[in-house]
């Protein structure tokens, strides 16, 4: 199971593993408030294709295609959250305040379809 989270929601005992998948570090939090897995900045959407977005939700579609091409190119960068998912639950821990449209959710959803494919 993948869970999604804000970084500013409390830890949880059911979070599992929780991985920070953004590139850059949230504002106002301390390294040890996340209890944290890992950061895992080569998971999170290149400079550009992040900037690009912006968080608009008329761009979800585009940036989740070219999202999951950057994905499909750094495998590597995802081993650790399968690693973890196989031994339990992982949640994805990013800093935005849409929490509709984001990479975790955009991750969440890339991880989910190519376990199943």
């Amino acid at each position: 199971m993948i869970r999604v989270k804000r970084v500013y929601d409390k830890p949880e005992a059911g979070d599992g593993a929780r991985f920070l998948v953004d590139r850059l570090w949230p504002r106002g939090i301390k390294r040890n408030a996340l209890h944290l897995t890992d950061w895992l900045k080569e998971a999170a959407p290149s400079d550009s294709l992040r900037k690009w977005f912006g968080h608009d939700p008329e761009r979800w579609e585009e940036f989740r295609r070219r999202y999951f091409a950057e994905l499909d190119r750094k495998p590597d960068a995802l081993r650790p959250l399968l690693d973890a998912a196989i031994r339990g639950h992982v949640t994805l821990l990013f800093g935005a305040k849409d929490v509709r449209h984001n990479n975790a959710v955009a991750l969440r959803e890339y991880l989910e379809v190519k376990g199943n494919g």
